[in-house]
């Protein structure tokens, strides 16, 4: 017999025979449901209450095995409304996909669809804050939820009240090496300190200190323990203190205060335990990503009344590659693996049949090369030594393990860029002529190799019917209103040093003027803009920059204010959808200032638009599938996590890219060979390590910023090897990698429209060890 599932869950009474027969048929259906998994993942179905951890491989089926596991616990505890398990992820997408499999499941074994619910982790702290508004301090009708950045306007105010304030600690950082008092350098070293290296400062210590709980109090305490000719984390502290105002006084909240708020709710026992009594366990997706203030949040809310923490948590160190944009980091669910481990709670899924066998044995060699011999750490290695296996013969995945094509992992060391992209050319049409419904994509580190990668393949759009989806053009669309907004404000204000850098930025970005030092221009706008007859001739690159410039202020007395925009579109010769993009927004300015169009009007609502929203541009195709068939998708390495591709090309794999070395920009030089942003990311991060050691953050010395700056060195080799293992592992049928000979010196500054010049390049380490182990490749 069959019940209808939402009869079920309208709770309708059901006879004694009914519920039996209902009942059998169900535990027959779970039984199956846990034969389907494979012996690691069956680990995850078989959780019946406590700690446990997950470290699954690439491809192991992380999602369906979870989804599966959560409906077991669903039946096997007979969880309902009003005690459900929580089910947490890293992104929305994310959360929208397990929903749907879990729901799917609880409709087959008709079990009630309120026995659980899912949350992004952000989600998940704004519904308990909004739900207890007087506890949390969160009232979103009258806060605006913004995501600062380095060039966010917050961040920039908070810099200046810090040297308002601080008048003797930025002069200590002005004067930094080498200073003889020269005026042209005193205000070039200004204008590198206000738009650069105090923001970027900012940025980074609030991101690493607030998601981990720590205030700015907390920032001064431990700057005590170290001692520097700049009190870099003393600076950082003050920064942190200046931002924080500024985020209250104008009742701005960041997604950090959303996690802050909900534990502040949680601090008061009667609802603490109202939300425990409601939550039987909280399974985590993605646990490598968790930052210690979010896993303290779903442990509180993991804990039953009697003391018991139901936590499953689920993740792949592995691929844990966001810590150059997030203060996550993988030692956090590293050791919780290992505490799990001794307690014989730690299971591993280590098969899986996304990859044809000869790619499974690259990516698993790559991964103990770079332990043992790449960048060797006994305390804290690069990667967690579980290796991926194929699945057993009989595995229910389709197409299991796929038959390779060609030689299964291809290494290729062509002469220049440009051979790569014949040669990737060659063989995309080769493969699509052969398999029309097979799957192809370039992984690639930057966007700007993306963008070039693009239009050079153009042509195959044209002359072979192969579609080119470029991933960060679709990206891009959405930096065009703040790309916009930096001209615009330059144009109301060329006098000012900081909105004339800013416009600079735009227009070598963009390729609209040649690659240079960007702060000696603004430092002197009228010098710069109208030099006088007596100045020294400009050089020719700065005279185009100057000349560019004047021609955008002349179009203000020439142009009426709602031209504005679509003329700026043209100037920075934006294309396609672009421009679509550009009079998308336009139309949205002109409706905001209908009424009362004026040059500071348009300036506003502009304002707001950048700072408020993202700005959603207008795509050429609205289909945003990354894999469709016989389309060759150009997409970030970062980006490409949780995808594959049949056909997976990794080019220009050099070594001053992956693993790369940190850099200190040029203009920045006179502070020392380090920048402080990542000096105080690594003794923040050393402070935190052996706080959950010891407790504590006091009571040790922490590194000096040389010191610092090797730490922050093999902490971003290690993530950028662990980059290359997720791209590697994209692959189903072919793995295509290049190391070329020449290549561009710097991709930032790379100009092919221009012919710019190619240099000898060093390849990967990894790739040259892959060279010397596939010989036949």
């Amino acid at each position: 017999m069959s019940i209808d599932s939402d009869i079920y869950a309208k709770n309708l009474p059901l006879g004694k025979e009914q519920e039996n027969v209902l009942e059998n048929a169900r535990s027959r259906q779970l039984q199956t449901l846990r034969e389907s998994l494979r012996p690691g993942q069956r680990s995850l179905a078989d959780w019946q209450g406590g700690q446990l951890a997950v470290s699954a491989v690439p491809g192991a089926g992380k999602s369906h095995s979870m989804a599966v596991a959560a409906a077991i616990a669903i039946a096997r505890y007979n969880l309902h409304p009003k005690r459900q398990l929580v089910v947490v992820t890293f992104t929305r997408s994310a959360a929208a996909s397990i929903k749907s499999k879990i729901r799917d499941r609880l409709k087959t074994l008709q079990l009630p669809l309120g026995s659980f619910v899912v949350h992004t982790l952000h989600g998940l702290a704004l519904n308990i804050a909004t739900r207890h508004p007087d506890q949390s301090g969160l009232n979103l009708d009258t806060a605006t939820l913004t995501t600062p950045n380095q060039s966010h306007h917050i961040l920039k105010a908070s810099v200046e009240q810090w040297i308002s304030r601080h008048p003797r600690r930025y002069q200590t950082l002005l004067e930094g090496m080498h200073f003889d008092g020269e005026e042209t350098e005193r205000l070039r070293r200004q204008s590198v300190l206000r738009t650069e290296v105090l923001p970027s400062l900012a940025n980074t210590v609030i991101r690493e200190a607030k998601s981990s709980g720590m205030r700015a109090d907390d920032l001064w305490e431990i700057s005590e323990q170290t001692r520097d000719a700049y009190d870099i984390l003393a600076v950082a502290a003050g920064l942190y203190e200046q931002y924080e105002q500024l985020m209250k006084s104008r009742d701005y909240i960041d997604y950090d205060d959303m996690i802050l708020a909900a534990l502040r709710v949680l601090e008061n026992d009667t609802i603490r335990h109202l939300w425990q009594s409601q939550v039987f366990a909280v399974f985590e997706d993605e646990a490598q990503d968790s930052t210690p203030l979010q896993t303290q949040l779903l442990e509180i809310l993991a804990t039953d009344p009697t003391g018991t923490l139901n936590l499953v948590r689920v993740g792949d160190p592995n691929q844990a590659i966001n810590s150059t944009f997030t203060p996550a980091d993988p030692l956090y669910f590293n050791r919780f693996c290992d505490r799990c481990e001794k307690n014989n709670n730690l299971a591993t899924m280590n098969q899986a049949g996304r990859s044809s066998a000869r790619i499974i044995e690259a990516a698993n060699f790559a991964l103990r090369w770079v332990n043992e011999k790449g960048l060797p750490d006994k305390n804290e290695p690069p990667f967690r030594l579980q290796a991926i296996h194929p699945v057993d013969a009989d595995d229910p995945q389709a197409d299991a393990n796929p038959t390779p094509t060609g030689k299964s992992v291809e290494l290729h060391t062509p002469e220049d860029i440009y051979q790569t992209i014949d040669a990737i050319a060659r063989e995309v049409t080769e493969r699509f002529s052969q398999n029309p419904h097979h799957t192809a994509a370039i992984l690639v580190r930057e966007n700007r190799q993306g963008r070039f990668l693009a239009e050079q393949l153009e042509y195959l759009k044209r002359d072979r019917e192969i579609a080119i989806y470029e991933v960060g053009e679709v990206e891009r669309h959405s930096k065009i209103p703040a790309e916009i907004l930096k001209l615009l404000q330059f144009i109301d204000r060329p006098h000012s040093p900081d909105y004339l850098k800013a416009a600079l930025e735009v227009l070598q970005t963009r390729e609209r003027i040649p690659a240079q030092d960007l702060n000696r221009l603004a430092t002197t706008p009228e010098q710069f803009l109208y030099p006088s007859p007596l100045a020294a001739p400009q050089k020719p690159s700065v005279a185009q920059a100057s000349r560019y410039c004047r021609n955008l202020l002349h179009a203000r007395l020439e142009l009426p204010h709602y031209q504005f925009i679509a003329f700026l579109g043209m100037t920075l010769n934006y294309t396609g959808s672009e421009l679509a993009t550009v009079q998308k927004l336009a139309e949205r300015v002109a409706q905001q200032t209908a009424g009362r169009n004026s040059f500071a009007t348009i300036l506003e609502v502009l304002q707001e638009i950048v700072t408020s929203e993202r700005f959603e541009g207008v795509e050429e195709d609205n289909d945003d599938q990354y894999t469709r068939p016989n389309q060759l998708t150009i997409i970030t390495m970062h980006k490409a996590k949780g995808l594959d591709w049949d056909y997976v090309f990794l080019p220009f794999l050099h070594e001053d890219v992956i693993p790369g070395q940190p850099w200190v920009p040029t203009a920045a030089k006179f502070l020392g060979d380090f920048t402080l942003a990542e000096v105080a990311r690594a003794q923040i991060r050393t402070a935190l390590h052996r706080q959950e050691v010891t407790g504590r953050v006091k009571g040790f010395d922490l590194p000096q910023p040389l010191d610092a700056w090797d730490n922050a060195a093999r902490l971003k080799k290690a993530e950028e090897y662990r980059l290359l293992y997720v791209a590697m592992t994209r692959a189903k049928r072919l793995l295509w990698m290049s190391a070329e000979q020449k290549g561009p010196f710097r991709w930032s500054a790379f100009s092919w429209q221009q012919g710019g010049n190619l240099q000898a390049k060093k390849p990967c380490p990894v790739f040259q060890a892959l060279q010397r182990r596939f010989k036949d490749s």
